[in-house]
């Protein structure tokens, strides 16, 4: 066969190419995906009881402010770091903004450890709060994955520790606006425990999901 009959075979077998969209345009599909989720959220279940006095409060506005700031850019830098011709360097982008979450949780620690409420600990209060960690977190997950399907050939172990770092500051971000967690234990158990929990099973769960995602995309 000549190569230019070669070639041109080649080209007829060749399936139409998607151009991916670029990375700010899908983060921001996605902050659009968790604003829906947390207006629907609000109208369900409305804001926390005291969210006039909290709006007031230096430590909230800065904590609260700083998990949204992780989770857009964490979603941001995984998308970014997903692309082969980007470097992973932009992985480290939601760092600053990630320290100042952690540093106001350490101050509350700090400050208010005494206040512990027994009765915010309560077993239906617990299920509630369980379920709505479900609700946020899982919807934001299966979008990001899906934005993310093409990365499992690239660096996946960190693209999804980003990704999940994404799911986890909103999914902090939506709680600290819901529900009133006074108590120094209740704050680090929904804020960092569950924070942690969902980038730790992201990690996990994140290859076999994405491979399994580019599996079926290429077929």
């Amino acid at each position: 066969m000549e190569t230019t009959d070669l070639i041109q075979t080649l080209a007829n077998a060749a399936r139409p190419v998607r151009v991916i969209r670029p990375p700010l345009f899908r983060a921001g599909c996605w902050l659009l995906i968790a604003l829906v989720v947390l207006i629907l959220l609000v109208v369900e279940h409305g804001l926390r009881s005291d969210i006039a006095n909290q709006l007031r409060n230096p430590s909230f506005l800065v904590g609260t402010t700083a998990s949204c700031v992780t989770s857009a850019l964490a979603a941001f830098s995984c998308l970014m770091a997903s692309l082969p011709d980007r470097s992973r360097f932009w992985l480290l982008l939601p760092l600053p903004s990630l320290a100042v979450w952690m540093a106001t949780l350490g101050y509350g620690c700090l400050t208010d450890w005494v206040s512990y409420d027994t009765g915010s600990l309560r077993m239906g209060v617990a299920f509630q709060c369980f379920a709505t960690v479900l609700l946020i977190s899982l919807p934001l997950s299966v979008s990001i994955f899906v934005m993310l399907r093409h990365v499992v050939r690239l660096r996946p172990a960190l693209v999804t520790l980003a990704a999940g770092l994404a799911v986890a500051g909103m999914t902090s971000t939506a709680m600290s606006l819901l529900y009133r967690l006074d108590a120094t234990i209740m704050n680090l158990i929904w804020n960092l425990g569950t924070a942690a929990s969902i980038v730790l099973i992201e990690a996990i769960i994140g290859r076999p999901v994405l491979t399994r995602m580019a599996d079926s995309a290429e077929r």
